[in-house]
């Protein structure tokens, strides 16, 4: 089963509640979560949720890695397999498109790129900046640089580290068949999709509630750690304004308005991937979510 939706739509409840009437493990698909550091910040499932069913892939990455979607291809393809073995449903949950994307469809075959390979393009767009980089990328892979903006330095020194560690465009890469984990035909794929208002509501309400249960000092504890910038742990939602906040830029109640905005804009975007990448999903309404969490478990208990 997987379930997918946009953050604080409540997506991760309905998995809990379904793996305890189905006997399945929650399985983590958001690419923030598998950060141990932010527990409250993330909406990490608590030690409680955790003691009501097993769950898988949630705080198991040091916030100093760099997390890819190959490798949580590979985790997730291991996390399923245990959940089988152990004659449990294994119920994917997250908001993280590209980590479902990549289940489905499979992903290029590239091999890892080598650190310190990944460490000095890293260095260069840090100290240099994205033009200087997306310079190196045109001179080295042209292909690569007409499909990236020059502003999009996460995708340019992607694309320089496969290229100076395989020797060959991630263009060429990407042109290779892709073996799939999962095929979607056989799963029950659900998309929590709440009405924008509520959604809106629910994103305002946990952010103030993660305040309220430490999420400062979850980013003071962060930056205790001195991580590069760069980092993916570093642009969890809320990070940055709080930093700011720490860095005293910001006063606390405007590093919480600008934690609750930029969440809100993340979640329209989530919704607007969704809305064009997954058609073949079924839509569940929050308002009515337990209606279906039972319609849901009694369909998966006969048998279809």
């Amino acid at each position: 089963m997987l379930i997918a939706g946009p953050t604080a739509s409540g997506k991760s409840g309905f998995a809990l509640g379904l793996a305890e009437k189905l006997g399945g493990t929650v399985i983590n698909a958001d690419s923030m979560q598998v950060y141990r550091e932010l527990r409250v910040l993330t909406a990490r499932p608590s030690v409680a949720d955790e003691m009501r069913a097993p769950h898988a892939l949630y705080g198991c990455v040091a916030g100093r890695e760099a997390y890819s979607a190959g490798r949580y291809v590979a985790d997730a393809r291991r996390a399923l397999g245990a959940a089988e073995e152990s004659g449990r449903l294994p119920i994917l949950v997250g908001g993280t498109g590209l980590y479902f994307k990549a289940l489905v469809e499979g992903l290029s075959p590239i091999p890892p790129v080598a650190e310190d390979v990944r460490a000095f393009w890293r260095s260069e767009a840090a100290q240099k900046g994205a033009a200087h980089v997306f310079a190196q990328l045109a001179a080295r892979d042209s292909e690569m640089a007409e499909r990236l903006s020059p502003g999009d330095t996460q995708r340019i020194v992607r694309a320089l580290e496969v290229i100076d560690s395989t020797g060959r465009s991630l263009a060429e890469w990407q042109r290779l068949p892709r073996e799939p984990v999962l095929d979607l035909a056989e799963t029950l794929p659900l998309l929590v999709m709440p009405e924008r208002g509520e959604l809106v509501r629910r994103i305002d309400r946990r952010f103030d509630e993660m305040i309220a249960m430490g999420a400062l000092d979850e980013v003071v504890q962060l930056e205790e750690l001195g991580l590069d910038p760069s980092l993916p742990i570093m642009g969890a939602l809320g990070v940055g304004p709080l930093r700011r906040h720490l860095a005293g830029t910001l006063t606390i109640e405007e590093a919480v308005a600008a934690g609750k905005a930029e969440t809100r804009q993340y979640a329209k975007r989530q919704a607007t991937w969704a809305r064009g990448n997954m058609l073949a999903w079924r839509a569940i309404n929050t308002q009515v979510m337990e209606r279906e969490s039972d319609n849901i478990a009694r369909f998966m208990k006969s048998g279809h």
